[in-house]
């Protein structure tokens, strides 16, 4: 029976400000620290509009799966990255959405993806070669050089390691300065004493600079109009009922995935390394399943279903630093939801960080477990608990490359060397686009055999 006018319990906040202190400057512990108060459904008051947090399975299932056409992505309306990313997969919303995806999709089917796999290995390689044991790394911006090169080779067909360095100082800067839109979180930078113009600046500044590189390489491309094996070719010759995409178009479909791929495996390997490093036993296991399936040779995309310790490691690392912490919507049309009803406008905010922690569900969260990914153990999972890429219709059209892309890299780093975590460290999750190592992480390379 629904409840027209009650709100589910939540905290009550400042008078005027509500939550926005917390709920913008630790997302992450407030969220966690709500739900295990509250429960799994909750309000929060951020300056003085009703946020409603789901954290249970069935919310995540009924608004990403279930009744997706009742709501559109809080990006749309105008996030954190709109003015980066335009008009591309993760901020279009209805028709235009539902054909830009079938415009892309294409460039992201099982044999495409499977062709880069050999770029994926190769500059890992590359990479090797310049580490020595002993040498001290810090390991996110390691990895996003080498995730940078990836995509620039199979984005743009691309191989530059001097301009995969200065686009990934340019996406800090850009990420790091995204005009921030989310209720609340713009008053907040002033409270907090952040520079709301010196961000501006620099934000306009990075994004010029992606701008005139895409746009520089789809000239380029147009001169061919042919499909090279790279994303960017692929996009010019698709057609939707003999409708081609624009340059606009094709330029936010590729800062988008720019932007979201390179931060996903880029983070997703950080915090694998990181719990491999916490936990010797399940890393020398991962090692025992290399050594049998691969002898010290580099992985092949074809290897990859015969190893699957290797894809338990990274659910399970998925599970833990979910590369999309938060999914955001706001109700297009009255809603019900956990037996309240919601009217149009109402903003729901769904939680991986949380749900895929619920002790309930998982019974023993705060532990690296990859045998929970065991079919054989029989574990359960409900559908909507775990969605470290969004669920249903609008999940990301990029997560078949990153589950690929970081079981390589991995494979291959691993047979050369074991990355221990430098001793004092504070590792901080940072949740921006994704959750990053707030200070990056300070790894040692020790030779795989010692």
């Amino acid at each position: 029976m629904s409840r027209p006018t009650a709100l589910p319990p939540g905290p009550r906040g400042l008078p005027v400000l509500g939550s926005v202190v917390p709920f913008s400057n630790d997302p992450l512990h407030f969220m966690s620290r709500v739900q295990r108060k509250y429960g799994n459904l909750v309000t929060v008051n951020v300056m003085g509009s009703p946020v409603i947090c789901g954290f249970a399975p069935e919310h995540v299932q009924y608004c990403l799966t279930e009744h997706p056409r009742s709501f559109h992505s809080l990006q749309s309306g105008g996030g954190n990255l709109r003015d980066l990313l335009g008009d591309g997969l993760l901020t279009s919303e209805g028709d235009f959405h539902r054909q830009q995806r079938r415009l892309v999709q294409p460039a992201f089917h099982r044999q495409r993806i499977d062709s880069y796999s050999d770029t994926m290995v190769n500059y890992t390689l590359d990479l090797l070669q310049e580490w020595r044991p002993g040498q001290e790394v810090e390991l996110s911006s390691q990895m996003q050089q080498l995730t940078l090169r990836i995509i620039l080779k199979t984005m743009f067909n691309v191989a530059s390691h001097e301009q995969a360095a200065s686009l990934g100082k340019t996406f800090n800067r850009v990420i790091g300065g995204a005009p921030r839109r989310v209720i609340g979180q713009r008053l907040m930078s002033s409270m907090l004493g952040r520079t709301a113009k010196a961000d501006q600046a620099a934000f306009a500044a990075g994004k010029q600079q992606l701008d005139d590189f895409v746009y520089s390489l789809i000239s380029q491309h147009h001169s061919g109009e042919q499909d090279t094996g790279d994303i960017l070719s692929m996009l010019l010759a698709a057609r939707d009922n003999e409708q081609k995409m624009t340059d606009l178009q094709i330029r936010d479909q590729l800062m988008t995935f720019m932007a979201a791929g390179h931060e996903t495996a880029q983070n997703s390997l950080c915090w694998t390394f990181y719990l491999l490093a916490q936990n010797p036993a399940v890393r020398e296991k991962l090692l025992a399943e290399l050594r049998t399936v691969l002898n010290g040779r580099p992985p092949t995309a074809a290897d990859l279903v015969q190893m699957p310790y290797l894809e338990w490691v990274v659910n399970e690392a998925w599970r833990i630093y979910p590369p999309a912490w938060r999914v955001g919507r706001r109700a297009i049309e009255p809603i019900e939801l956990g037996g309240y009803h919601f009217p149009v406008g109402t903003i729901v905010l769904l939680h991986q960080w949380v749900t895929q922690n619920l002790p309930e569900i998982w019974g023993d969260p705060e532990n690296f477990r990859p045998e929970r990914w065991d079919p054989e153990h029989n574990q359960k999972v409900p559908q909507g608990a775990y969605f470290p890429f969004s669920l249903g219709p609008r999940i990301c059209i990029g997560m078949p490359f990153a589950q690929m892309e970081v079981r390589l890299l991995l494979a291959t780093i691993l047979q050369q060397y074991n990355l221990r975590l430098v001793p004092g460290q504070q590792i901080v999750p940072l949740p921006r686009v994704t959750i990053r190592p707030r200070n990056g992480i300070r790894m040692i390379l020790e030779p795989a055999h010692a």
